[in-house]
């Protein structure tokens, strides 16, 4: 299958079934609000390097995460029910963003959150799109997560961890809080064990092709998620029993 070029004159994706193995679909167009919004209503998001040109991928098998069946294991238990930590929600989306561009992750020389991806999702959140869950300890971020709301589905972007089991937390306190908002499901993008173990499954084209569908009839809700509280004090939706 081809590789599609985008044109910048015009808000278009090819169909994301036309995505080659690797999940490359497309490359060219732009990062704006509008087809980045496009994008991801379909499945699509942007990843490549500095100095490369955008690229757009839609991979599958698709890894989701039903926020009612985030896994909660014991040792993470003892943190939630123990830890003095605080959640806050989109109060410094800045500084996520900034510390999940600069994580060391093995197998990478590189990170693909470069100035243009900063900046891109920076506007998204001013726009009340692009959201932050932050954990701290003592008045410090220990860890964190940051991705999209489109209608009742919930785009992870990346996350990072400078404590043990910080992003775990940050996942699971973005778990609650869209239990808590109705939305359906995260979409993961990429399959990873670590996510796989909270968890998420992989789900093939056709299934998720139809939950896409399906969240269009949403609408893409644009508000700030501003919100500080206890670890300990966030409510215990889904299958969650600490």
């Amino acid at each position: 299958m081809p590789v599609y070029a985008l044109p910048e004159s015009e808000l278009i994706f090819p169909h994301p079934s036309l995505a080659i193995r690797s999940g490359l679909l497309a490359v060219g167009g732009d990062l704006s609000p509008e087809r980045l919004l496009l994008a991801y209503q379909n499945g699509i998001f942007p990843w490549y390097e500095v100095d490369e040109p955008i690229q757009w991928y839609c991979p599958m098998p698709r890894l989701l995460l039903d926020p009612r069946e985030f896994r909660l294991y014991k040792s993470l238990k003892s943190v939630i029910r123990k830890s003095a930590f605080e959640i806050r929600f989109d109060d410094d989306f800045c500084a996520v963003i900034l510390k999940c561009k600069s994580i060391e992750r093995q197998g990478q020389s590189g990170s693909w959150i470069h100035g243009d991806i900063v900046n891109a999702y920076s506007l998204l959140h001013e726009m009340g799109i692009a959201h932050s869950v932050e954990v701290y300890d003592n008045g410090k971020m220990i860890g964190g997560l940051y991705g999209l709301a489109i209608g009742k589905m919930f785009c992870g972007e990346s996350m990072f961890a400078a404590a043990n089991n910080a992003s775990k937390i940050a996942l699971f306190a973005l778990c609650q809080e869209l239990i808590c908002r109705n939305y359906s499901f995260i979409d993961c993008q990429q399959d990873t064990e670590h996510l796989k173990f909270m968890g998420a499954k992989l789900f093939d084209q056709n299934y998720f092709f139809n939950l896409l569908e399906e969240n269009k009839k949403y609408q893409i809700q644009a508000e700030k998620w501003c919100k500080k509280i206890a670890l300990a004090d966030i409510p215990k939706n889904g299958n969650v029993n600490v």
